[in-house]
C-alpha cells in the first residue's frame, strides 16, 4: 500500500489525471458541436428530386452548417419511402399516394402536383364521362402517376388501357397512348391523341409549355380542361391525394387560360423524416430547407416550388392524415429550442458525471493523505515502542539489532520527506523521537559495556533532508 500510495500522489500523476479530464470534457464538446449527418433517401432517379436534394447538400456544407445530407438514391419513391420505414435513412423523399411510411412525418413539400387533362375545345372533352373512347396522352410515365389514374377512372366508371391499336377504343375504356413531351402538337395533329394528361407543378415550365403545344392546334386557341367536380368525395375515397385548384389565367391572361378555376386532384413529393428524429434537429433542417433555399435554386428550378405544408393549428398538423413533424412546427412557429434546451439533459448527465470524477478524485487524495499520515504514525510508534525496549535489554547483538531498524525507519521518513513535503510539526515530532531512541540506545550499550557506535545528529539530518 505503501508503494501505491507513493504512485498515485506523485505530482506528476495528479498532473496526467487532470489532463485527461480536461481531454474527456474537450472530446465530449467536440463531439456536440459536430455536424450531425442525416441519410437521406431520394426518388425518383428521373425526377427533379436528386438535383434538388443534392443542391441543398451543396449549400449545407458550402455555409458550414451544423447538418450535412448523406444521399441514397433510389429508382422508385416506394422504395425511397420503404428505406425511411425499415430504418435506412432518417430522412426520404415521399409520395404519400405511393407509400407512406408508418413512422414518417412531413418536414416540407418539395413540389405540389396536379392532374392536368386539356384538350382542345373542339374535342368536347370537359370532364372524366367524355373521356370514355378517348385516347388520352402521356409524356414521361411514371407508376404512381399510372395508379393515380387508373384509381380515378375507376371512380368514375372508366377503364385504362395501355395498349396501342389503330381501331376505335371500347366504350367505356380509356386508351393511355405515351408522347415525347415535344411532340404533342404533332400527336393532336395525327390524330393519335384526343387529349393530353400530365401531372406536374401548374406553374412548372413544362406544364406552361404543354398546355401551350395543346393550345397550338386549338381552334382560336381555345383549351378545355377537365375538372374533378367531386374532388371531397375523391379525397375522402383516397387520402393520399389532395384537393388542387388550378387558378384561372395561369397559363394565358390574355385571352384567359384557363378562363376560370379548375379543380383538380394531384399528389405531393414530401420530404419526410422519422418520428424518431429528435424535435432540434427536426426544426434546425426545417430552417435550413427554408433559409437555403435561394442557394439551391441557383442550381435548379425546383427549389422555388419547396413550400411549408398547410396547417390551421398545432393540433391539425399533428394528428392530420399526412401529419407534420413536431419539429418542423417548432420552426414555423417559432420555437425553436436553444443550445442549453436542446443539450440541457446531455450537459446535466456529463456535469454529473464529471461532479462524480472530482468527488472520487477528492476522496482518494484525503484518502491516500490518511495512509499516508497513518505510516509516519506506525513510524512513531514502532520508535516509541524501540525506546521503551531497549531499556531492558543487556545483549549487545539485540542492542546493534535495535539500532539498525532504527537507522531503516529513519531511512523511511527520509524518503518519504524528500518525495511529499510533510508539515514541519509532523517532522519535528519524528526526529525527537529517532533521538530519543538512538538516545536510549546508546544508553543501554554503554551500560552493557558495548562499544559507542557513532550517531549522525538528528538535527544535521533534517538539515539533510532539506538539502535533498
Amino acid at each position: 500500500m505503501t508503494a501505491l500510495t507513493a504512485f498515485v500522489m506523485r505530482r506528476e500523476i495528479l498532473l496526467l489525471a487532470s489532463a485527461l479530464l480536461l481531454c474527456a470534457g474537450g472530446a465530449v464538446a467536440w463531439y456536440l458541436l459536430q455536424a450531425t449527418v442525416l441519410t437521406i433517401a431520394v426518388a425518383p432517379r428521373d425526377g427533379t428530386e436528386p438535383g434538388l436534394i443534392k443542391a441543398y447538400a451543396d449549400a449545407l456544407e458550402a455555409d458550414h452548417a451544423g447538418i450535412r445530407l448523406k444521399i441514397l438514391p433510389f429508382d422508385d419513391v416506394r422504395e425511397s419511402a420503404a428505406a425511411l420505414q425499415d430504418g435506412r435513412a432518417d430522412l426520404a423523399v415521399v409520395r404519400p399516394d405511393v407509400l407512406m411510411p408508418t413512422n414518417g412525418l412531413t418536414l416540407a413539400i418539395l413540389r405540389d402536383q396536379a392532374m392536368i387533362v386539356a384538350s382542345p375545345e373542339q374535342a368536347g372533352i370537359k370532364s372524366f364521362s367524355k373521356l370514355a373512347g378517348k385516347r388520352l396522352g402521356i409524356g414521361a410515365q411514371k407508376d404512381a402517376d399510372y395508379w393515380l389514374l387508373k384509381n380515378l377512372l375507376a371512380y368514375h366508371g372508366l377503364t385504362l388501357e395501355t395498349a396501342q391499336h389503330p381501331g376505335p377504343v371500347g366504350t367505356n375504356t380509356v386508351l393511355l397512348v405515351p408522347v415525347d413531351p415535344d411532340g404533342v402538337a404533332t400527336a393532336f395533329k395525327d390524330k393519335r391523341i384526343d387529349a393530353f394528361l400530365s401531372i406536374i407543378a401548374p406553374s412548372a415550365p413544362k406544364a406552361l409549355a404543354l398546355v401551350g403545344a395543346v393550345r397550338s392546334v386549338a381552334r382560336d386557341g381555345k383549351v378545355e380542361f377537365v375538372a374533378v367536380e367531386d374532388d371531397d368525395a375523391i379525397i375522402e375515397r383516397f387520402p393520399k391525394l389532395q384537393a388542387v385548384t388550378i387558378p384561372g389565367g395561369l397559363f394565358s391572361g390574355r385571352p384567359k387560360l384557363p378562363a376560370d378555376d379548375v379543380k383538380t386532384v394531384g399528389a405531393s413529393y414530401r420530404l419526410m423524416a422519422r418520428a424518431s428524429l429528435s424535435r432540434p434537429i427536426a426544426a434546425d433542417l426545417t430552417q435550413q430547407i427554408f433559409e437555403k433555399r435561394t442557394a439551391a435554386a441557383a442550381q435548379t428550378d425546383s427549389a422555388e416550388y419547396v413550400l411549408a405544408p398547410a396547417y390551421e393549428t398545432t393540433v391539425a398538423a399533428t394528428s392530420a392524415r399526412i401529419p407534420i413533424h413536431p419539429g418542423a412546427i417548432d420552426y414555423f412557429e417559432r420555437e425553436q429550442h436553444g443550445f442549453v434546451e436542446r443539450y440541457g439533459d446531455t450537459l446535466y448527465l456529463l456535469g454529473a458525471l464529471l461532479g462524480g470524477l472530482v468527488s472520487v478524485l477528492a476522496w482518494v487524495r484525503q484518502r491516500l493523505a490518511s495512509l499516508r499520515r497513518e505510516r509516519i504514525d506506525d513510524v512513531m510508534d514502532r520508535l516509541l515502542e524501540i525506546t521503551g525496549q531497549a531499556r531492558t535489554l543487556t545483549d549487545p547483538a539485540a542492542i546493534d539489532a535495535l539500532t539498525i531498524e532504527v537507522d531503516g525507519l529513519a531511512t523511511d521518513v527520509v524518503r518519504f520527506a524528500r518525495e511529499k513535503e510533510p508539515d514541519s510539526r509532523t517532522m519535528a515530532a519524528v526526529a525527537i523521537a529517532i533521538d530519543t531512541a538512538r538516545a536510549t540506545i546508546h544508553d543501554c550499550r554503554l551500560a552493557a559495556g558495548g562499544a559507542v557506535r557513532p550517531t549522525r545528529p538528528t538535527h544535521l539530518r533534517a538539515a539533510g533532508m532539506a538539502e535533498g
